[in-house]
């Protein structure tokens, strides 16, 4: 007995050491022969929705970095134009409400009013500034009740500069770009020789060697999937390059921006049969997989079933740590939204705002990470035998 007790602070340091003395966001190891590796494959992709943006301004280089550090699987983003051509990340098609376009008394005279999805929207928008002019604006958050203090201290940046972040990176880090707004994009900047904006989006990926089917051996090089709410985008596309492509599904009240079809057209078993044939998920909104009354969760839907009855991923969108954004079911625990996706709904990826959190809990909830812990524990009992 005594000599059982005397294992116990051991025991109990050791526990301590492997769950708290471990880096905060710790970067996987690189191989035995010094190559990078992917993160994983064997569990829901950790997808950082606009980078780490719960924490920064939203599709900026420091967000991306730090779900980087966080542990992201993929760095998600919007891709859009400047009048010049060039592709960048920025999510509405409109910089009213995360730049300081306002204080541009240079740019007061840039304000428009287009149709947009089938909605008339007034404000300065991406395709009426060169990428000299956007470069000089600067990203603030989108929500008031996020940090504010990295306000007016980062660019927009290009496509080709989100792709060397991820090139960059001491490990392979996904990319997730959106063919964003596609028809009015195509409507707004036109470019040589006749291509439109989805050509130029897939002639950058080629240039920076994303390649391959899912899981093939280049793909896992360089890992990418191709998301957008456009299907004919996806359709055209699927024509240039054999990368996963995933559809985004909007609400039960949007209809798709391109060819028009209800929400009920595009999950219905005979859509989803079609849409296979391009792509290899869908993405839809959360609360369209699992209906939301007064703030809580009703019954789910078979979605889920039913996508991966047709061999289809399926990537809900978007996870969100603060109250605002957690149904009442949760009890304001982001982790019980986590477990729940994925342990009962049985998603395989999560776009969220709070990468850390999402890794923290994969971690924290790993039979891989359980197993390697319980084995430290063995070595140690056995020293003392």
């Amino acid at each position: 007995m005594a000599s059982s007790l005397s294992l116990a602070p051991f025991l109990f340091l050791l526990l301590v050491i492997g769950c708290t003395a471990r880096p905060l966001y710790p970067l996987p190891s690189k191989g035995d022969d010094g190559s990078r590796k992917l993160r994983q494959t064997f569990r829901p992709y950790n997808i950082a929705h606009r980078g780490s943006n719960g924490e920064l301004p939203e599709e900026t280089r420091p967000a991306y970095m730090r779900a980087i550090e966080e542990g992201a699987d993929f760095i998600e983003t919007d891709i859009l134009s400047s009048k010049d051509g060039f592709l960048i990340c920025f999510h509405d098609a409109t910089l009213d409400n995360t730049t300081d376009i306002a204080k541009h008394k240079e740019f007061a005279n840039r304000k428009r009013t287009y149709e947009v999805q089938g909605e008339n929207i007034t404000g300065f928008f991406t395709v009426d500034f060169t990428i000299k002019e956007l470069k000089s604006l600067r990203v603030r958050q989108r929500f008031s009740f996020r940090d504010q203090q990295y306000n007016g201290k980062f660019q927009i940046i290009t496509f080709e500069e989100f792709i060397t972040i991820a090139l960059d990176a001491p490990r392979v880090v996904g990319i997730y770009p959106e063919i964003k707004y596609p028809v009015f994009i195509n409507q707004h900047v036109k470019w040589s020789h006749g291509k439109r904006f989805e050509d130029k989006f897939v002639e950058t990926l080629q240039k920076y060697g994303y390649k391959g089917s899912y899981l093939s051996k280049d793909w896992l090089r360089q890992p990418v999937f191709v998301q957008s709410l456009a299907p004919t985008s996806l359709v055209y596309i699927s024509n240039k390059t054999d990368l996963p492509k995933i559809f985004l599904i909007d609400d039960v009240t949007v209809p798709t921006q391109d060819t028009n079809q209800s929400y009920w057209e595009i999950t219905s078993d005979k859509y989803l049969d079609y849409i296979k044939q391009f792509v290899v998920g869908i993405g839809p909104w959360k609360d369209t997989v699992v209906p939301v009354v007064n703030n809580y969760m009703i019954n789910p839907t078979n979605l889920v079933a039913r996508a991966h009855a047709h061999n289809l991923q399926v990537h809900p969108y978007t996870y969100r740590n603060e109250n605002q954004f957690l149904h009442f079911n949760f009890c304001q625990d982001p982790y019980m939204e986590y477990d729940y996706w994925i342990n009962q709904i049985g998603v395989d990826g999560l776009f969220t705002d709070f990468t850390g959190s999402l890794h923290h809990f994969q971690e924290w909830t790993s039979k891989k990470t359980e197993s390697k812990l319980l084995h430290k524990i063995a070595l140690l009992v056995s020293s003392y035998k």
